[in-house]
């Protein structure tokens, strides 16, 4: 027995799809967005581990407090990082975002 699930109207984005590409915005500038957004995203997490690496002086921070700023901090990290130039992983993911609104 096979199971078919329906199709999704034309209009609908994607699951997980990007709010700047929702709602039919897929201007080059959303695309952009998008890109940079993901490259910001993903250099946090690979800045996540390293300052996991780093201990705490306990007398000038530590803490629960610390712990939860310490995650805004690395994803400010991420955004200026990309802001600054990144790595250029945006560059390919707005060229691969670009390439399949084509299809």
């Amino acid at each position: 027995m096979t199971t078919v699930t329906p199709a999704l109207p034309p209009s609908a984005p994607p699951a997980g799809a990007h709010p700047a590409l929702m709602g039919g915005n897929r201007s080059p500038a959303a695309v952009r967005r998008a890109a940079e957004d993901f490259e910001a995203q993903f250099l946090s997490q690979m800045l996540t581990h390293v300052f996991e690496q780093i201990e705490v002086d306990p007398m000038f921070g530590g803490g629960d407090a610390e712990e939860m700023y310490r995650s805004l901090l690395v994803e400010q990290y991420g955004k200026q990082l990309v802001k600054a130039g990144g790595l250029g992983i945006a560059d390919e993911v707005q060229k691969q975002l670009l390439s399949m609104q084509e299809m």
